[in-house]
């Protein structure tokens, strides 16, 4: 497989204060990688850097090989969306137009607005099962429903690698399952920053990260071992096997 982003001894540091120190990994081609770590960890701060959105005290981060700080932010959007934890949208906004926010970066003067950017958009309404809220103002949703509108406005954006953090953090349970369904499913590549550990068992790899460092990386189940529950996360658990449809999950222990 090959390695659309990738970081190498990325560190971050505000006012003294380091909140990642050197995190190397390589995101491969159309995988579902996880991040998972307690609160603190630098869940975010990892995501951010690898978003562009801030510059690293330290290491360097490539997207499709080449050096990211280098590369016009136009270009970025262009491959990359982000699905922050707290977004902001101007309050007067509809919510048709807040989700066509994710075509600019294809619009141009020799590139209008077209019916197929219209297509776009409706479908990314259908993918969160907003398509009742297109018409509704902004400042009238819900935390959940504005959820699943910055998650939309991503998708209409059409990107090669997608980057979430905690994207389910405002939803009810059924829209919960259904946008990391949809997320799973898409053909894309995939970071996804996840408090819900179960939930983080149905990426293909996970990356955990324990006071901003990187302390473990691989398949699901290979990382989320008992002893790693308990040193990271300081809980106890074990692995239960759902009879329904086999699949493992975990249960948890005061």
């Amino acid at each position: 497989m090959t390695a659309v982003l990738s970081c190498s001894q990325l560190s971050f540091k505000v006012r003294g204060a380091e909140l990642l120190r050197a995190v190397s990994l390589e995101v491969q081609r159309g995988e579902t990688l996880g991040i998972v770590g307690p609160n603190g960890a630098g869940k975010s701060t990892l995501l951010k850097l690898l978003a562009g959105l801030r510059d690293p005290s330290a290491g360097e981060v490539l997207l499709e090989g080449q050096r990211l700080r280098k590369m016009a932010r136009r270009s970025v959007a262009q491959t990359l969306a982000v699905v922050e934890q707290q977004a902001d949208t101007d309050d007067g906004i509809r919510v048709f137009d807040a989700v066509a926010l994710g075509r600019t970066p294809w619009l141009s003067a020799l590139q209008p607005w077209s019916a197929a950017d219209t297509a776009i958009v409706e479908q990314a309404l259908v993918d969160v099962d907003a398509v009742h809220l297109r018409q509704r103002i902004w400042r009238s949703l819900s935390g959940g429903e504005r959820q699943r509108v910055h998650i939309a406005r991503a998708l209409a954006q059409r990107p090669q690698i997608l980057l979430l953090d905690e994207p389910a953090n405002h939803l009810d349970i059924q829209h919960q399952l259904t946008i990391l369904s949809v997320v799973k499913a898409l053909p894309v590549t995939t970071l996804i920053a996840l408090h819900d550990l179960n939930q983080a068992l149905k990426c293909d790899r996970l990356a955990v990260l324990e006071r901003g460092e990187l302390v473990a990386l691989g398949k699901p189940l290979e990382v989320l071992t008992p002893q790693r529950l308990l040193e990271t996360f300081g809980v106890r658990a074990r692995y239960l096997t759902d009879p329904f449809d086999g699949e493992r999950i975990l249960r948890f222990h005061s």
